[in-house]
């Protein structure tokens, strides 16, 4: 303590800051770095319960010859080009809408919009599954007595239909957090550049174009971003709904990840299918940064 008393005031507080960042890093190397680099360096393996083998980029040459890798690897790419957009867009559109609503109205409707973010997966795949339930669902039993489908249709269990469901139900429960996002961006913009450009003689659209899209864009790059790293991640969905059936034809590749790892026990096989995850997301990312950074 009297060592610490004679430094002087600068190595004191930086003495004070490292002791309030030591959590944090101690948490960051735990269960961040080194996972990361333990995956890395055992995607070179081959490692089962029963083997530890090095096998160089063997593991990564098997991937790509893999027919239910790539499978799952489009259906992660289809899932996130299709999803990401609407997120987006639907997400920016009613916070537009909202923001210009009565403060009651529109806390009512962000309660709504974000209650199935803090509802447990478990309870909203539940409801989902009585949804889309072939015999006894409320979708089809709707599509039937409208006249729009001639039969039941097996909506999780055909190729056709439960991929498009999975992308459904990820749309639902994906958008509330990037609309309370975008309301409170709105609520940051200078109102008199708004109200100035209105008096100019400015249209809804040009306000949008020229002020509001600008001044929202940094709230835009991160919604994209975030919102593209959680659809790649997306597994508890596939697990609970349809465990990668049929066929594959839902498999993503965190859902391929667990299987591989936990069920057949190829944990170096599923650690070089995580660092293929981990580039492709990096790839993504880095292309979004560059374009809505561009664009800011």
């Amino acid at each position: 303590m009297n060592k610490i008393k004679k430094l002087s005031p600068q190595a004191r507080e930086t003495i004070v800051g490292y002791s309030f960042l030591a959590p944090a890093i101690f948490f960051f190397l735990t269960f961040v770095a080194i996972p990361i680099i333990t995956g890395m360096a055992t995607s070179m393996f081959n490692y089962t319960q029963k083997k530890f083998v090095f096998t160089g980029i063997e593991n990564y040459i098997k991937l790509f010859n893999d027919e239910i890798f790539i499978k799952s690897l489009f259906n992660t790419t289809k899932l996130v080009v299709i999803s990401v957009p609407i997120i987006v867009l639907f997400s920016l559109f009613a916070a537009l809408v909202l923001y210009e609503k009565h403060p009651v109205v529109r806390a009512i409707f962000r309660g709504i919009f974000y209650l199935p973010v803090v509802t447990g997966s478990v309870a909203v795949v539940v409801v989902w599954k009585w949804i889309f339930d072939p015999y006894n669902g409320i979708l089809n039993y709707l599509l039937l007595n409208l006249g729009v489908i001639e039969k039941e249709i097996q909506w999780l269990g055909t190729k056709e239909f439960a991929l498009w469901a999975i992308i459904i139900i990820l749309i639902t429960t994906s958008v509330g957090q990037p609309i309370i996002l975008y309301i409170s961006a709105l609520g940051n913009l200078d109102v008199s550049q708004v109200e100035a450009a209105r008096i100019d003689g400015a249209s809804e659209w040009q306000v949008f174009r020229h002020i509001k899209w600008p001044g929202i864009m940094p709230t835009t790059l991160y919604v994209v971003v975030i919102t593209t790293i959680n659809t790649f991640q997306c597994f508890s969905l596939i697990q609970l709904l349809t465990s990668g059936g049929p066929n594959y034809n839902t498999s993503t590749i965190m859902y391929l990840v667990y299987e591989t790892a936990f069920k057949k026990y190829q944990f170096g096989y599923a650690n070089a299918m995580g660092v293929i995850l981990a580039v492709v997301i990096g790839l993504f990312s880095l292309v979004q940064f560059k374009i809505f950074s561009s664009k800011e």
